[in-house]
C-alpha cells in the first residue's frame, strides 16, 4: 500500500486553453478551508463526497468520528399521491376566490393539502479511539484543512515529538472512501475503530479485518407502531470497513467482535463502501431484489488490489477533470494598496491577482477568522474561496447516478433534520443547481433530470385526480419516492403547484448552454409537453379575458385581504404567471428547433401567451406580488418570488423592460437586505441582473457574517466556520447560489448576447480574471481586467458555429465564433488573436 513517487500527465482543462497576456494569473492563497483545533460541532467538521456517498471529518485527536450518509437512505415507501376530494374543494376554493372572500378561500384550502414528505436519514459514524497519550497532544501543532484542488481533507498534529498525518477523500471511480493515517516514527500508530449508527443496525467483525454494519431505514415517517401491518419494511442497508495496514510492523486484533485495534504499525488505510435496498421511487423496499451487503463485499472486492495512490490517484482524475474547468482571481486596486502602504515593491507588475500584493500575514489563520475579518478587510480571495467551495460541494453531492442534492445535500447527522432533508421546489432544489450551467459543471445536473422525469410520472396520478387536467404536477415539497401531491399544513406554503413548472425551465436551460438538439428531443421536450399541458389545463378564464390561476399562492407569503384579516389565497400571483410564461416560451422556442410548431399543443401555448396578465407595479412603485395590490404584512419577507422573471426568470430584462426593472430595484430596496443565506444570495443574482455593482457586492458582503452554532437562533443568513451556509440552520442552497452569483456578477448571457463584466464591483475587484466560465449559445467565457476596466476576452465553442453580440459598458460589437477556435479580443472588443483548440 505504500507507494513511491509518482507523476501522472493529464489533458489540458477548460481553464487552460486560453492563456490571458497578463501572466500572473494563479490565486494569491490556496483554495483552502483552514482550522486550528477539532470541530465542537457539526458545522465545524469538514464535509467530503462523491455525489452518493458522504462524510463529515471532525479532526478530533484522541477520538476521532467521520459522519458518514448514503444518498439513499430515507424513511417510508412509494405512495399514493393523489386524493379524489381533492375537486370538489377545488371547485368551492375557486368560487371563494372569484367572489372575493380570500380568507374564506384560504381557510378552505387547507382541504387541498396532502401528506408530508418523507425523511431523509443518515448512514452512521467510523468512530477511532487512540490511546491516552493523544490527550497531550501539542495543540500549536495542530492543523487541519480540506484542499479545494484535490477535494482531500488532512488533519495533522504531533504527540511527544511524533508527527500525526490523517488523509481522507471519497473516490467516485471506486465507489469508496478512503482514510489514511500515518506517523513520522516507525511503529507508532496504534487506535482501534468500530462502526456505529443511529439507525437501528448491528455490526460484527468479518474475518480479520473487516466490520460490516447492517440496518434499515423506517418503513413510515412517523414512530414504528406495534402492529406489524402497520410497520412496513424499509430501505435496508450496510456499510463494510475494510482495515489494512503496513507489511512490515504492527498487527490487526478483534475486540468484542465488532471492533478492530490496530497496534504498533507504521501506517493503515481505512476504506469503507456502502449500499442499499433502494431500487428507485416505484419499488417498494419489501419488493426490492438487492442484497446490500453483498454489493459492499462485491465493491470491496473490485477494488482489493488497488494501492492507496492508485485509488488516490482514481479521485484526482475525476475530480480535478471537473473542478479545474473554472479558476477565478479577484484582487483590490493598486492604487488603494499603494495608499495603504499595504504595498512594498520596487516595481509593480501586471495586476491580476493578489498575489503581487501579499500581505505579511499568518497562513495558518483559520478559515473562521478569515470570515470575522471580511467586514472590514474585504478580502477578494475569501471571495475566490467560497465561489469555489460551492462548485466543490457540488461535484461532491450530485453526480451521474445519484439522487439529487437535497436541503443539506448529501451530509446529514440527524433522524430528524431540519425540514426533513427533503426538496423543497418552491426555491431550494432548483437553487442547488443555478451554478451548474454557468460555473460549467453540467454533469452534475444530471440527476436533476432524472428526478423530474420520475415526478413526470407520479406528477400525471397527481393531476388527472386531483385537479382532473392533463399532462403532470409537482407541489412545494417532495423527497426520494417522487412525491408529487402537496405538502400537508396551510395553503401558504402547501397549496403550491408550480414546482414541476419551474424544474422544467431547467431543461430549456441547460440546452440554451449546451446547444444539445438530442437532448431537447429525447429528454427535455417530452417533460415540456407534459408540463405545458397542464399549464393549459390549470389556467381558467379570468376577468378580461385573462386566463388565471386559481387558487394561487406566493410562495410562503401572506396578505392583507380587504377586510384587514391576512390570506394567502387568491389567483395570479405574479410568480405563477413569470413562471408558466418562461414554461410557454421555452416550449415554443424548443419547437421551434425542433421543427414543431405546427404541433397542437403549440398552436395552443401561443393562443395563452398574450392572454397572461402582464407583470404589474404596484402603487409603490414596487413589483405587485399579486394580481390586485394587496397590503404586505410582512416587506420584508424572506422570499422575492414575485422577482422571478428578473431571476432566474428572463421577462424582465435591462434591455427590454427598463420600467418593469426600475420596479424591481424599488421591490429589493422594499425587501431589506436581511433574511436566509438563501434569500440573501437570490438578491445577490437580482441586484446583478439588474447590472447594480454596487448592491450585488452588498448582499455578497452580507454573507460574510460568522454564525455561533450555540446561539444560532441569533442569526439570519451568514456561515458556519466550515462555510456552510445557514439559514440557520444549515442549509445547502445558498452555497451554490453564491457561486451562480457571483457568476452572474461577471457574465450574463443569451443564446445570441453575452454581457461581459456586468455588475463587476469596480473598486472592490478592481483587477482579476476568470476563466471557463460558460454562457448561453454553447460559449466559454474567459476575461481579464485591470482596475476596473476590461482587458482582455478570450472565447470559444467546441461543438458549434455560432454569432454573438459582446456587450459591454454601452459598447456592442458582434463576433462570429467557429467552433474548435479560440478568439482573444482586446478591451475595444477588437479580436487581436485567433488559434485552433
Amino acid at each position: 500500500m505504500e507507494d513511491g513517487d509518482w507523476v501522472m500527465v493529464r489533458p489540458p482543462t477548460e481553464r487552460d486553453l486560453w492563456n490571458p497576456s497578463l501572466v500572473d494569473t494563479e490565486s494569491s492563497k490556496p483554495l483552502k478551508l483552514t482550522f486550528s483545533g477539532p470541530a465542537k460541532h457539526w458545522t465545524d467538521a469538514i464535509p467530503i463526497g462523491n455525489g452518493r456517498l458522504g462524510a463529515m471529518v471532525w479532526g478530533g485527536v484522541k477520538e476521532e468520528t467521520l459522519q458518514l450518509n448514503e444518498d439513499t437512505l430515507w424513511t417510508g415507501n412509494p405512495g399514493n399521491y393523489t386524493n379524489p376530494n381533492a375537486p370538489e374543494a377545488l371547485t368551492q376554493v375557486r368560487k371563494l376566490v372569484d367572489n372575493g372572500q380570500y380568507v374564506e378561500a384560504t381557510a378552505a384550502a387547507v382541504k387541498l393539502s396532502g401528506a408530508p414528505s418523507d425523511v431523509y436519514q443518515l448512514l452512521g459514524d467510523i468512530k477511532l479511539e487512540f490511546d491516552e497519550s493523544h490527550l497531550k497532544y501539542a495543540e500549536e501543532t495542530y492543523h487541519r484543512e480540506l484542499d479545494l484542488d484535490t477535494a482531500t481533507v488532512r488533519v495533522k498534529y504531533s504527540v511527544a515529538g511524533v508527527e500525526f498525518l490523517r488523509e481522507h477523500f471519497v473516490s467516485k471511480p471506486d465507489q469508496v472512501i478512503v482514510a489514511k493515517i500515518s506517523t513520522s516514527k516507525s511503529g507508532s500508530l496504534s487506535f482501534t475503530v468500530s462502526l456505529d449508527s443511529k439507525m437501528h443496525h448491528n455490526s460484527h467483525v468479518h474475518g480479520k479485518n473487516q466490520i460490516i454494519m447492517e440496518g434499515s431505514c423506517p418503513g413510515k415517517r412517523i414512530p414504528p407502531k406495534a402492529n406489524a401491518n402497520d410497520n412496513p419494511k424499509g430501505i435496508q442497508f450496510s456499510s463494510v470497513l475494510d482495515l489494512q495496514i503496513s507489511d512490515s510492523k504492527g498487527v490487526i486484533q478483534v475486540l468484542e467482535d465488532n471492533k478492530l485495534r490496530v497496534e504498533g504499525s507504521d501506517w493503515a488505510v481505512l476504506l469503507l463502501v456502502a449500499s442499499s435496498s433502494f431500487d428507485g421511487p416505484f419499488t417498494k423496499p419489501s419488493d426490492s431484489k438487492k442484497d446490500p451487503t453483498s454489493e459492499s463485499l462485491n465493491k470491496l472486492e473490485s477494488i482489493k488490489n488497488l494501492s492507496y495512490s492508485q485509488l488516490y490517484a482514481h479521485h484526482l482524475d475525476d475530480y480535478q477533470n471537473l473542478f479545474h474547468r473554472v479558476s477565478l482571481q479577484l484582487s483590490k486596486s493598486s492604487k488603494s494598496l499603494l495608499g495603504n502602504n499595504l504595498l512594498k515593491m520596487e516595481k509593480v507588475v501586471s495586476l491580476v491577482t493578489n498575489s503581487d500584493f501579499k500581505e505579511s500575514e499568518d497562513e495558518k489563520i483559520s478559515t473562521s477568522e478569515r470570515v470575522k475579518n471580511f467586514q472590514t478587510d474585504e478580502d477578494p480571495s475569501l471571495v475566490e474561496l467560497l465561489f469555489q467551495y460551492g462548485r466543490y460541494l457540488l461535484i461532491s453531492c450530485s453526480r451521474p447516478g445519484t439522487q439529487v442534492a437535497n436541503l443539506q445535500g448529501i451530509w446529514n447527522k440527524d433522524i430528524e433534520p431540519a425540514w426533513d432533508g427533503a426538496p423543497h421546489l418552491n426555491i431550494n432544489l432548483q437553487m442547488n443547481y443555478w451554478p451548474s450551467l454557468p460555473c460549467n459543471l453540467s454533469e452534475c445536473q444530471e440527476p436533476l433530470f432524472d428526478y423530474i422525469s420520475s415526478l413526470s410520472v407520479n406528477g400525471s396520478k397527481t393531476a388527472k385526480v386531483n385537479y382532473e387536467a392533463s399532462g403532470w404536477v409537482v407541489h412545494q415539497v417532495s423527497d426520494i419516492w417522487a412525491k408529487t401531491s402537496p405538502d400537508r399544513g396551510e395553503a401558504v406554503w402547501a397549496l403550491w403547484p408550480m414546482g414541476g413548472a419551474w424544474l422544467c425551465t431547467h431543461l430549456w436551460e441547460h440546452y440554451t448552454y449546451k446547444m444539445d438538439k438530442d437532448f431537447l428531443k429525447n429528454k427535455a421536450y417530452p417533460l415540456l409537453e407534459g408540463c405545458a399541458s397542464f399549464l393549459l389545463d390549470w389556467l381558467i378564464e379570468g376577468p378580461g379575458g385573462y386566463l388565471e390561476t386559481n387558487p394561487s399562492t406566493s410562495p410562503e407569503h401572506m396578505f392583507i385581504a380587504p377586510g384587514g384579516k391576512p390570506a394567502s389565497v387568491s389567483y395570479s400571483s405574479t410568480m405563477d404567471i413569470s413562471i408558466i410564461k418562461e414554461v410557454f416560451s421555452a416550449i415554443v422556442s424548443a419547437a421551434e428547433v425542433l421543427g414543431k410548431t405546427e404541433d397542437d399543443l403549440i398552436k395552443k401555448v401561443l393562443a395563452a401567451q398574450p392572454r397572461l396578465l402582464p407583470t404589474k407595479i404596484a402603487r409603490d412603485g414596487s413589483i405587485m406580488e399579486w394580481a390586485q395590490d394587496f397590503q404586505d404584512p410582512d416587506p420584508h419577507h424572506r422570499h422575492v418570488s414575485h422577482l422571478f422573471g428578473l431571476f432566474p426568470g428572463h421577462t424582465i430584462t435591462v434591455v427590454k423592460t427598463p420600467e418593469l426593472c426600475k420596479a424591481a430595484d424599488n421591490t429589493l430596496y422594499k425587501r431589506g437586505e436581511d433574511g436566509p443565506g438563501w434569500s440573501t444570495t437570490w438578491k445577490t443574482a437580482l441586484w446583478a441582473r439588474l447590472h447594480n455593482s454596487e448592491h450585488a457586492y452588498r448582499m455578497v458582503k452580507h454573507l460574510f457574517n460568522l454564525v455561533d452554532p450555540d446561539h444560532e437562533s441569533d442569526y439570519e443568513g451568514g456561515l458556519y466556520s466550515n462555510l456552510f451556509t445557514a439559514h440557520p440552520p444549515f442549509q445547502i442552497d445558498a452555497n451554490f447560489a453564491f457561486s451562480a452569483a457571483v457568476a452572474e456578477m461577471l457574465v450574463q448571457s443569451t443564446i445570441k448576447d453575452l454581457y461581459l463584466l456586468p455588475a463587476l464591483p469596480r473598486d472592490k475587484w478592481a483587477n482579476g480574471c476568470v476563466k471557463g466560465l460558460k454562457a448561453r449559445g454553447g460559449v466559454t467565457v474567459n476575461i481579464c481586467w485591470q482596475e476596473g476596466d476590461l482587458h482582455e476576452v478570450g472565447l470559444w465553442s467546441k461543438d458549434q458555429n455560432s454569432l454573438q453580440r459582446l456587450h459591454y459598458r454601452g459598447t456592442t460589437i458582434k463576433a462570429s465564433i467557429s467552433s474548435s477556435r479560440v478568439y482573444t479580443f482586446n478591451r475595444q472588443l477588437k479580436c487581436v488573436k485567433t488559434y485552433s483548440l
